[in-house]
């Protein structure tokens, strides 16, 4: 029999085209407790904690920080620091670094101040997996319990984590709504067809007068999608036909950072102090912390005040906020200059590490 006589393409209208890959809204019932939800993939509502979840300032309350030492480099120190600096510069000779004359070494005080909120975040969707006679914890066992009484492990303070649990009692099971129950949807390739037309022969089955070649003369060609079959297994229920809905709460741990140096310095980029450590003389921690007062640099005083206040009015309506810390690191700067074959330069050294910035140095070369 010729190949152009076979059989035309069948096709199933009994089997469904692809509905939506999330429930459409409406499709699911209402959970007592979790009614904020609407539908769609990008739905996730926040669960904003009780009043009485969230811990409540005292009014006037201050924190006191004890008086602290500037600390101070000495010429062996800075040399060395500047030593290291230049032999890790190919371009840098260390002849200057190393037969250099010390002028003065000034001192610094730079104070950082650093405030932690540690918060506790929940937040829930729908989810759904195929369904294959797995138990169902649904609404007959009990009403599920609200997000913020359902317990969870909290992680060691001031980690960040996330943790996905099934909210008891919020499943149910439905007819897939992708292949409304069918197992299977129709190709959307071929449109169910099983084969399509030939792109080479644009459905001819000739080319050139030709029998095509790539065809067979057929006009049409065996669709690769669904390999022909017109159908494909349901990418939601992979076939299982009914799905098992649930709510899934998301609880969210994170460490809310906020930093804060004061910018006295023109010739030092503030931002090489990110890279290196103080020395934390104050650290003060509590479930809330005050505003610090009596410190000498006023300016610390003030940005506490300042971003406490801030984390407070932040996160206190969307979060839980579990603990405060807040630190002051003294970190070492120390401007030292010198003169080197008659010139004058400056260099600073920076950090408990020692690190070395040079806006300028008297040797360029290569040469040593």
């Amino acid at each position: 029999m010729d190949e152009k006589d076979e059989d035309p393409d069948v096709f199933d209208p009994n089997i469904p085209e692809e509905g939506p890959s999330a429930p459409p809204p409406g499709w699911l019932e209402d959970i007592h407790g979790y009614q904020g939800h609407k539908g769609g993939e990008d739905d996730n509502p926040l669960y904003p904690p009780p009043p009485a979840y969230n811990p409540q300032p005292e009014l006037n309350r201050n924190t006191l920080v004890p008086n602290v030492r500037v600390p101070t480099v000495s010429e062996d120190v800075a040399r060395d620091a500047l030593i290291k600096f230049v032999e890790s510069k190919w371009r840098y000779s260390s002849k200057p670094a190393r037969n250099l004359t010390f002028k003065e070494l000034k001192p610094i005080t730079v104070y950082r101040y650093r405030l932690e909120t540690y918060t506790e975040t929940r937040t829930s969707a729908w989810q759904f997996e195929s369904y294959n006679g797995q138990p169902v914890d649904g609404p007959q066992y009990g009403m599920s319990p609200p997000p913020w009484d359902i317990p969870v492990s909290m992680p060691p303070r001031y980690t960040d984590m996330v943790e996905k649990i099934r909210v008891p009692h919020s499943s149910f099971v439905k007819l897939c709504h992708k292949c409304n129950g069918c197992g299977r949807t129709r190709c959307i390739q071929c449109h169910g067809r099983g084969r399509k037309r030939c792109t080479f022969c644009h459905g001819h089955g000739r080319t050139r007068n030709k029998r095509c070649t790539s065809c067979h003369g057929r006009g049409r060609k065996r669709c690769i999608s669904c390999h022909g079959n017109g159908y494909k297994t349901c990418s939601v229920c992979h076939g299982s036909q009914n799905l098992l809905h649930f709510i899934q709460l998301t609880v969210t741990w994170k460490n809310n950072v906020a930093h804060f140096i004061p910018d006295r310095q023109p010739d030092f980029p503030d931002k090489k102090f990110e890279k290196v450590t103080g020395d934390p003389f104050f650290v003060d921690e509590s479930v809330l912390v005050y505003p610090i007062q009596g410190f000498p640099d006023r300016e610390i005083c003030d940005v506490t005040t300042k971003l406490i206040n801030e984390h407070l009015n932040r996160f206190s309506t969307t979060s839980r906020i579990l603990q405060q810390r807040q630190t002051i690191e003294l970190v070492p700067l120390t401007h030292a200059y010198y003169s080197y074959n008659g010139k004058d330069f400056s260099f600073f050294v920076y950090g408990v590490e020692n690190k070395v910035f040079t806006p300028k140095y008297p040797s360029a070369c290569s040469i040593l």
